[in-house]
């Protein structure tokens, strides 16, 4: 099992005037333990279960670039972006900036977003669930073909194209693996199926597992090879080694390829070195069943 961390609690020790350290440290630091991604996330305010709206939050694909300059290995990425954020033709364009300035280590992690009151308080429109959906869709369609020989125009609902240049092209091949958060079992597990590299899931052992089986019929009734998908699972940080292995291990068992570790003190280097020591190491060793 690979371990990840995302950066999602931004009201960190010295306030704003120390987050570019902070943050940047934070980075190198997984670097050096082992981990495989660094996530950030993608909001415009803080969202409710982490803290109040008001609490820090940076944009993400700016932090993103800035942490790309202080590592070298580590794969970097947006835990979700919402898809209504950016124009999808942009948001495409600023995936690229990020592999290419990164040297090819670029996750496009995309979602239908949910924050209604970020949107309403910034004057981004909020489009009804169905819609944006629609909208995902048609992003992950164009982002593909902006990835891909074929410059022409795109022509769908919601967003026209006259041309799909991007150049230069991503650095990684054949293009930045996409990562579709959340699972919605008619939806959002159906596009994985479709067009993703990864899923992101919450939930135990119980609820990954339905969640999978979900995710498998999809993949059977779309001829999609199911074990190329990779499963990642967002998993609370627990400082306890052992009890956050057991429940790695828990999750390994039924699949899980990948745990994305949420509500750590990135100024904690104590916490860093659990990792180095002792988690990532033995996760390492956990795996499941064959696909």
């Amino acid at each position: 099992m690979r371990i990840d961390i995302t950066l999602a609690n931004l009201t960190l020790r010295g306030g704003a005037p120390r987050l570019g350290a902070n943050l940047g440290r934070a980075a190198v630091l997984a670097e050096q333990a082992g981990l495989g991604t660094v996530w950030v996330m993608d909001h415009f305010f803080q969202i409710p279960p982490i803290g109040p709206a008001e609490q820090e939050m940076l944009e993400g694909y700016s932090l993103l670039c800035f942490l790309a300059g202080q590592t070298q290995r580590v794969r970097l990425g947006t835990l979700v972006t919402g898809v209504t954020y950016r124009h999808p033709g942009l948001l495409a364009k600023i995936v690229t900036t990020l592999d290419v300035l990164s040297g090819g280590r670029a996750w496009f992690g995309v979602g239908a977003a949910w924050f209604e009151r970020e949107h309403l308080g910034l004057g981004v429109p909020f489009p009804p669930l169905r819609e944006r959906f629609e909208r995902l869709e048609e992003c992950l369609q164009i982002a593909l073909q902006m990835w891909s020989p074929n410059n022409g125009p795109y022509k769908g609902r919601h967003y026209q194209l006259q041309e799909t240049l991007c150049n230069p092209q991503p650095l990684t091949r054949p293009r930045p693996p996409i990562m579709i958060g959340g699972g919605g079992e008619r939806k959002t597990l159906k596009l994985v199926a479709q067009y993703a590299d990864a899923c992101n899931l919450f939930g135990d052992a119980s609820t990954v597992t339905h969640k999978l089986g979900v995710l498998r019929a999809h993949c059977a009734q779309l001829g999609r090879d199911y074990a190329a998908i990779d499963k990642t699972v967002m998993v609370p940080f627990n400082p306890d080694a052992g009890k956050l292995l057991g429940e790695l291990a828990a999750l390994a068992a039924v699949g899980v390829q990948a745990a994305v570790l949420v509500g750590m003190d990135p100024t904690e280097e104590k916490n860093f070195e659990l990792l180095a020591t002792t988690v990532v190491p033995q996760a390492a060793r956990l795996s499941g069943p064959k696909a």
